[in-house]
């Protein structure tokens, strides 16, 4: 369980289109086998340290006849930023991903001292 130790926590919110493969004949469209992408994501504002993030899909286009698989999840967060990965595998033809994302932690108060 993630406990915070001060009174001002921000939520950071927002939606991104990962990939529109489908438009450029990109791998994820054209590809088989393993296949995946990492898209870095910065908040709209610093946390004090790396945040809680939650994303999950807003919007998935498949192509007809194959597999509808799909592996979505969040790494490297840090206080500024984050990655999100998603990843298909076999003959799983994805068109275009959007995600919708989440953040939430503690920020920098005007009481904290830096001292580093």
């Amino acid at each position: 369980m993630r406990k915070f130790r001060n009174n001002l926590i921000g939520v950071d919110q927002g939606s991104r289109v990962l990939f529109s493969d489908f438009e450029t004949d990109g791998v994820m469209w054209s590809g088989s086998g393993e296949r995946a992408i990492a898209v870095n994501i910065r908040f709209s504002e610093a946390f004090l340290d790396a945040p809680v993030v939650m994303a999950g899909l807003a919007m998935w286009d498949l192509g007809q006849g194959v597999n509808a698989r799909g592996d979505l999840s969040v790494r490297k967060v840090t206080a500024r930023d984050f990655e999100v990965v998603f990843k298909t595998w076999g003959d799983s033809r994805v068109a275009r991903i959007r995600v919708d994302w989440t953040a939430l932690g503690e920020l920098r108060h005007s009481d904290d001292w830096d001292l580093g």
